[in-house]
């Protein structure tokens, strides 16, 4: 799908933010949903969906935008305090070119270990119950 194309309210994000899909939620607020990615690239892979509808970064309110790099911020250092990692990418796409393959505008907060691999984007499915445990220990760090 290209930059241009139009939003499908139907996407598997928009569906989890109506509550019509379930999701491992670590935070909520008028803005954004952030929730454990069940097919992670690293342990405690993280994903903060803004709430405004727009496929991509390029697409989305500058209100929106801004307001949303806020809560990435304050969920990275979450993360960074929960897991204590070497190291938080962050990282939101653009574009199925770009390596975008769903078409809500998101953000990865993915923790990195030195010398550990990152795995495939959408590899394997994640153990439930350890998303669970990282949700609720990253969420610990946001009261």
């Amino acid at each position: 799908m290209s930059l241009d194309g139009s939003y499908d309210p139907d996407n598997i994000f928009a569906k989890i933010l109506r509550g019509e899909l379930p999701c491992v939620k670590i935070y909520e607020d008028d803005v954004v949903l952030s929730f454990m990615d069940i097919f992670p690239q690293a342990p405690g892979h993280v994903l903060v969906v803004p709430k405004e509808a727009a496929r991509n970064a390029l697409e989305l309110s500058d209100d929106a935008l801004a307001a949303a790099m806020l809560r990435v911020k304050r969920i990275g250092n979450a993360v960074k305090a929960a897991l204590a990692p070497d190291g938080i990418m962050i990282a939101q796409l653009n574009g199925a070119p770009a390596g975008q393959t769903v078409f809500h505008v998101h953000f990865h907060i993915i923790p990195r270990s030195d010398g550990a691999q990152l795995a495939m984007h959408a590899g394997g499915k994640a153990d439930m119950a350890e998303l669970e445990a990282q949700a609720k220990k990253i969420a610990s760090f946001l009261d």
